[in-house]
């Protein structure tokens, strides 16, 4: 499964939320590093969210505290990064956090080369979370067609398309946008992917 996007299919993607191909580009430069969406196994990248996770078993019901005993490490009240595996390694703990509620746990882990949290999967054009997850792990053209998806419906689009990169930055990536510089980050990455298409313009 390939692991890269046809430029035709970021053209597409653009034209379709009226911004430039380099805000789309400098949005995957800053959220994967152009690491890609696709894990070398087939599946899609994952980031699981501990903190999520405690929030998605309440709204199901159940009590984060009667699960927390040997799952300090999927399930947790705060943000932190210590308990990343990385690769391969976020599925052993998204597989954990299934034995105790299936839904919840996929809710709670960003997916695919955009990184969209899974209980986002109505606003990305999905009927349930399942269907998410599936098309999730079909490859980039289906991650990015749900990124448009999930754009449209934020208006994320427009933020985009203003170069509102703190605006941006804070809607997409929450208030912790600060302390990563996922604004200035963003901004440097347009910058960059636009001069190299001025360049081929020429």
């Amino acid at each position: 499964m390939e692991n890269t996007f046809r430029k035709e299919d970021l053209d597409d993607a653009a034209r379709r939320l009226g911004i430039e191909t380099a805000a789309v580009k400098a949005v995957i430069d800053v959220e994967t590093g152009n690491r890609g969406g696709i894990l070398p196994d087939g599946r899609a990248v994952i980031l699981f969210e501990g903190h999520v996770f405690w929030r998605r078993l309440k709204l199901y019901g159940i009590n984060p505290v009667d699960n927390f005993r040997g799952n300090a490490d999927i399930l947790h009240l705060e943000w932190t990064c210590r308990n990343y595996k990385g690769g391969a390694g976020e599925y052993e703990r998204l597989e954990r956090a299934m034995k105790i509620h299936r839904n919840a746990a996929w809710e709670s882990a960003s997916w695919g080369v955009f990184q969209i949290m899974g209980f986002n999967y109505r606003k990305c054009g999905c009927a349930d979370v399942a269907e998410f997850v599936e098309r999730m792990g079909q490859g980039m053209k289906s991650q990015l067609e749900m990124w448009v998806q999930f754009m449209k419906h934020e208006g994320l689009d427009e933020c985009l398309k203003h170069r509102q990169w703190s605006l941006f930055a804070f809607r997409y990536n929450g208030r912790s946008y600060k302390a990563n510089r996922y604004d200035k980050r963003l901004k440097n990455a347009y910058e960059k992917y636009r001069k190299e298409a001025s360049y081929e313009e020429h």
